[in-house]
C-alpha cells in the first residue's frame, strides 16, 4: 500500500453555515459540497449531521462535521490551546500580511507573524475554537535539506532525553548555536 496523498480532514463544527462563511469568506475556501444523513453510514447509528467540505488548494480538503445531537463540543483541556491546530499555506509574505489585516478587520484577534526561519505564520481561531495557521514559506536554499538530514537524530535524542535538540536551533535565533555553525549551517 503506498498513500497518495490525504483525502480530507474532518473537524467537529458548533455551525455548519457560519463555518463555511468562515472559511469561504475569509480565508477564500471554496465551499465545495455537503453531505447531511440522518444514520451514520459506517455505523448505522441514528445521529443526523451536516457534514460539509472547502476546498483548501491543490487538491487538499477540509471538512467538518456539525452534530446538532451531541453534547456541546470542547476541546481537550490538557492539552495547550496552541498545540492542535490546522496549518494552512499562502502563496507570500505579501498575502500573509493582507490575510491578518483581512481578519483583523473583520473583528479577529491575530498573533503574528511569528518568524520560524522556514517560514512565517499568523495565528488565530475559528469560530468552533479550532487554531489556524496562515503560514508563508522563507526558506533558503538548502535549510530543508538540513532539516531532513538531522531528522532521525534529533527524534533519537527526543525519545532519549525529552529535552529539545539543538541540532536546529538556527530555526528560533539561537545565536550561539549560529556562531558554531556558521560553516556548516544552510
Amino acid at each position: 500500500m503506498v498513500i497518495k496523498r490525504i483525502h480530507h480532514v474532518a473537524y467537529r463544527c458548533r455551525d455548519a453555515k457560519e463555518t463555511v462563511e468562515f472559511y469561504r469568506d475569509l480565508l477564500g475556501m471554496e465551499f465545495m459540497l455537503a453531505i447531511a444523513e440522518d444514520k451514520v453510514p459506517s455505523t448505522g447509528e441514528p445521529d443526523p449531521y451536516m457534514h460539509v467540505f472547502l476546498d483548501a488548494g491543490m487538491g487538499n480538503v477540509l471538512a467538518f462535521f456539525e452534530l446538532p445531537n451531541s453534547p456541546e463540543m470542547g476541546r481537550d483541556e490538557n492539552t495547550p490551546k496552541w498545540v492542535q491546530h490546522i496549518a494552512l499555506e499562502v502563496e507570500s509574505m505579501d498575502e500573509l500580511l493582507a490575510a491578518k489585516e483581512k481578519l483583523e478587520n473583520a473583528g479577529i484577534d491575530v498573533v503574528g507573524p511569528t518568524n520560524h526561519t522556514i517560514f512565517q505564520s499568523i495565528y488565530f481561531f475559528d469560530p468552533n475554537g479550532h487554531r489556524i495557521e496562515l503560514a508563508a514559506n522563507t526558506a533558503e536554499p538548502g535549510m530543508h535539506e538540513e532539516l531532513k538530514r538531522v531528522a532521525e537524530d534529533m527524534l533519537e535524542e527526543w525519545s532519549r532525553t525529552k529535552k529539545a535538540p539543538r541540532h536546529a536551533a538556527w530555526m528560533h535565533g539561537d545565536a550561539e548555536f549560529k556562531a558554531n555553525k556558521k560553516t556548516e549551517a544552510p
